[in-house]
């Protein structure tokens, strides 16, 4: 039994655990442990996360299992293009995966998209993350590559999108 609700400022500390929880056996295959911890802290920091349910940068939405936080996933409107939409964050509990949790976080963030009016969602994944091949069964298709830096460390991705 699982339930979805949107997130509050109150579930930043749980969302920031998760993340630590789920990053370290999403990342270490494909990240060195030093970058792997300065993006937690750089993306998934109390504060940062706070900031961000507080003044509305991002909507962040918690699944629950039981009444127990498995998954989270986080999206916006993009800043450069508000007619596209970001889906930011979505990650599971590697005890969780295989039980359909981040499909239906997936399907709940387009419907909402779709409720904005918008009709295209759009992602990163790193290319040498194999949730490259969950996306593309999603329906979603790599329109471009790019590097971000962040500090002194790169995100090589993938640009993903999928018309709603």
């Amino acid at each position: 039994m699982y339930t979805i609700r949107e997130a509050t400022v109150n579930d930043a500390e749980t969302i920031r655990a998760l993340a630590d929880e789920i990053w370290w056996p999403t990342y270490s295959p494909i990240l060195e442990p030093e970058q792997i911890e300065f993006m937690l802290v750089e993306i998934y920091s109390h504060e940062k996360l706070t900031a961000q349910i507080d003044q509305g940068i991002q909507t962040f939405l918690l699944l629950l299992e039981d009444d127990v936080p498995v998954a989270f996933a986080a999206y916006s409107p993009r800043e450069e293009d508000p007619e596209i939409y970001k889906l930011h964050k979505i990650y599971c509990l590697p005890s969780t995966q295989g039980k359909g949790y981040g499909k239906i976080l997936l399907n709940v963030v387009a419907e909402k998209v779709a409720e904005a009016g918008k009709n295209i969602l759009e992602l990163n994944v790193n290319r040498h993350n194999n949730a490259k091949n969950f996306y593309e069964k999603m329906g979603f298709s790599i329109a471009y590559e790019e590097d971000i830096p962040i500090g002194p460390y790169w995100m090589n991705d993938y640009v993903m999108r999928k018309d709603l």
